[in-house]
């Protein structure tokens, strides 16, 4: 449920067919407030995206081009020909790829189309970080101290660091996404990361303009979401906080900002209107700032002059679909709500989940969606938080910016999902690595965090590294829980948020086992329930009725762990016994049963449960010689925890190669499938131990492999421009001391 905007009989009439230049949950996402006020839909897809769910789901597909993004979503002639070739009457660009390119929105006006967007002078003076921020110091926005100038010579950059005083921020003057961002401690470290930060811009936005600001030591990120239409009304829709960040790119949001008192959520709001209006702004934007923890100062970072990857939390805490205010506005209606009626209600977080790894530095992944069970929504926008308007909405400047409160009813605690994809889909390398948005609201901060929780608990992925596991860790974080918040939270709490990992229990390793031994039985008998429930009359491996599983942790140093099935006196039942090191545990009479294939039930010390185990089977193509991957995994999903084991492979196999992925030192793998940038060795080269040899990009994030030794390079198995598979040896470096 939503807030319906307001109807009017001079309202203009909505477009009939709207093209959509993007893909995954933000193309999902806005067909289905297109299908909800009876727009038709066209999407537009790369080969590897033919079977997406966002084509799927919209009236018209057309493919544009191979997977990489320059040679499909980025192809501005083949989105419009596709408008012309489908009647769509504007464009909606999500967020990413077009999104804030100022060229494809005038070469849609000169089409007769209309881009779902602010005009294309706004998308020029935000997008470039230098030109908004003296653009915002004229309408009295504060920024923060730097260099914002045109003179790129690297020394001169350096020498405006230096009166700056490290720690420093370089930033691409374009684009978004963490990209082209690297932060400078010390001076000794200005030249390579200007390099990288240039390189990467230069990739992701076509210009590798970079500006130097002074980095703040404890700063919050605190965005402010915008809405202008083009007959000069502007409103804020209030803040959000986006401070946990890694990689510079966010992973979970909340709004509204914890902490903040009336009066500064007044000034932050006042003081984005003003930079919108500074820039004669249309749709939807964000102006976002820093927020310095100690002094309690903001600053204006930057402007996105788009619909934010973060935009469900305001939906949920004001009732609106802003999607609906987008489409209402480029067709020319005034905004829907002035600024005393829009709510604010309740509190709201977003965490992204991403295909990653977060223990090896939340480096991408990519893979099958070999297994995907998730929460239950129980909205699909955001709660009714107003009785309907019964007025027209007027966009007075003088509205005071304070948040309408009033509530149509009791709000129960609520869940909301934004994904792109399902069981079975492709997380490919071209595109980032987000797989959904779960989005949750409730009356205050602690009963958000509280429905937070429970839905990470409940979402289950198997066949590619998310960040699940770390996000309950976070949300359950004490410091928080406390909304002492920060963009260096990661490394400050690192700790707390990456606890060694522990031994599985004896009752995970005795439901692992009594799963494999049933599975292994099904396949032999017809019988639809417990497949063992006839057990006493059939004889397995001998005399007794016996299996005996060997399970690893999911670690290669870790020792085996036996573990002895055997059927008991009643059918249905077994006793286990559980060997691990010196410790040894056993349980006497088990009832278990294979509800389905990935269901388990079973009853260990008096506690009846419901287990999630599935069979991740190594992939049939990987050389044999690639020990980590040939063994099955077993991924158990039991209290809201995941824990991985692996069935070890057969000695045979592991006769045939050694173990690449501990192979000698000096040898460096690509740890994801990548993209090789730049080889900076040759074979004959000196190298010392942390010097960059090799750059890699995946899921549009560079990654520089530096060498673990001092030594002479013995050979080099990639060239610039290649792709790579995970494991690769891509450089070896033989070491001095061998």
């Amino acid at each position: 449920m939503h807030i319906d905007l307001l109807s009017s009989s001079s309202s203009k009439p909505h477009f009939d067919k709207i093209l959509i230049a993007n893909r995954g949950e933000i193309a999902c996402r806005v067909i289905r407030t297109a299908k909800k006020l009876g727009i038709k839909t066209v999407a537009v897809y790369s080969e590897v995206d033919a079977n997406s769910l966002h084509v799927q789901q919209a009236d018209e597909a057309y493919c544009i081009g191979p997977a990489p993004s320059s040679e499909s979503y980025l192809r501005m002639d083949k989105i419009i020909e596709v408008c012309h070739r489908s009647g769509a009457q504007a464009v909606h660009p999500g967020y990413g790829f077009l999104s804030e390119n100022a060229k494809f929105s005038e070469q849609l006006a000169e089409e007769g189309i209309v881009f779902i967007g602010p005009p294309s002078s706004a998308i020029v003076s935000m997008g470039s970080k230098s030109e908004s921020k003296n653009i915002m110091s004229a309408a009295g926005v504060p920024c923060v101290p730097g260099y914002h100038g045109t003179n790129q010579d690297p020394q001169y950059l350096f020498e405006e660091a230096q009166r700056i005083g490290f720690p420093v921020l370089i930033k691409a003057i374009h684009g978004g996404g963490g990209k082209g961002m690297r932060t400078v401690h010390a001076a000794e470290e200005f030249q390579e990361a200007l390099e990288s930060a240039k390189r990467e811009s230069l990739k992701s936005f076509g210009d590798d303009n970079v500006l130097v600001e002074k980095y703040i030591v404890r700063p919050r990120h605190v965005e402010v979401q915008v809405f202008a239409d083009t007959l000069g009304g502007v409103v804020s829709l209030w803040e959000r906080d986006c401070s946990v960040q890694r990689r510079n790119q966010k992973i979970i949001e909340e709004a509204p900002a914890p902490g903040l008192t009336s009066e500064l959520r007044a000034d932050l709001s006042a003081k984005a209107v003003a930079a919108a209006k500074a820039v004669n702004y249309v749709g939807a934007g964000t102006v976002e700032f820093i927020f310095d923890n100690d002094t309690q100062d903001f600053f204006f970072m930057e402007m996105n002059t788009r619909l934010q990857v973060e935009h469900p939390v305001t939906e949920m805490v004001t009732g609106l679909d802003l999607v609906e205010w987008q489409l209402e506005v480029a067709a020319g209606n005034p905004l829907p709500l002035s600024q005393s009626a829009i709510p604010l209600v309740g509190h709201a977080f977003e965490a992204r989940i991403y295909a990653e790894n977060p223990r090896n530095n939340f480096l991408p992944d990519s893979g099958p969606l070999l297994y995907l069970s998730t929460p239950t929504p129980t909205h699909v926008f955001a709660p009714t938080l107003l009785p309907l308007a019964g007025s027209s909405a007027s966009s007075d400047a003088s509205a005071p910016l304070v948040p309408s409160r009033s509530t149509s009813s009791v709000m129960a605690p609520s869940l909301r999902l934004e994904q792109g994809f399902t069981q079975g889909s492709q997380i490919g390398v071209f595109y980032d690595p987000m797989i959904a948005k779960l989005v949750v609201h409730g009356r205050d901060r602690k009963e958000a965090l509280r429905m937070l929780r429970r839905g990470l608990e409940e979402y289950k992925v198997v066949g590619v590294s998310t960040n699940v596991e770390f996000l309950r860790s976070l949300a359950g974080n004490d410091a928080f829980i406390a909304g002492d918040v920060e963009t260096g939270f990661i490394p400050k709490h690192f700790d707390e948020l990456f606890p060694p990992i522990s031994d599985p229990s004896p009752e995970i390793l005795a439901q692992a086992a009594l799963f494999v031994a049933l599975r292994e039985h099904s396949s032999q008998t017809s019988s639809p329930s417990s497949p063992w429930t006839t057990l006493h009359a059939r004889r397995f491996g001998g005399d007794e009725y016996e299996r005996i599983i060997t399970l690893q942790k999911d670690d290669s140093s870790a020792e085996p762990i036996t573990v002895h099935v055997k059927s008991a006196q009643q059918p249905g039942h077994f006793n286990v016994d559980v060997q691990s090191g010196a410790s040894r545990t056993s349980f006497t009479s088990v009832p278990a049963s294979l509800v389905s294939p990935t269901t388990f039930n079973s009853t260990l010390n008096s506690a009846s449960s419901e287990t999630t185990i599935v069979s991740q089977p190594p992939p049939p193509a990987v050389p044999a010689s690639l020990q980590t991957n040939t063994m099955e995994r077993l991924h158990i999903f039991s209290g809201g925890q995941k824990t991985t084991l692996v069935l070890p492979s057969p000695k045979w196999l592991l006769s045939l190669g050694g173990d690449v992925l501990n192979a000698a030192k000096g040898a460096l793998r690509a740890p994801m499938p990548s993209l090789v940038v730049e080889v900076r060795v040759k074979v004959g080269d000196k190298v010392e131990k942390g010097q960059p040899v090799v750059v890699l990009e995946s899921m549009k994030t560079e990654t520089v492999l530096r060498s673990d030794v001092s030594g002479i390079v013995k050979a080099v198995g990639c060239k610039n421009g290649e792709m790579v598979e995970e494991g690769r040896e891509l450089v070896d470096i033989e070491d001095n001391d061998s």
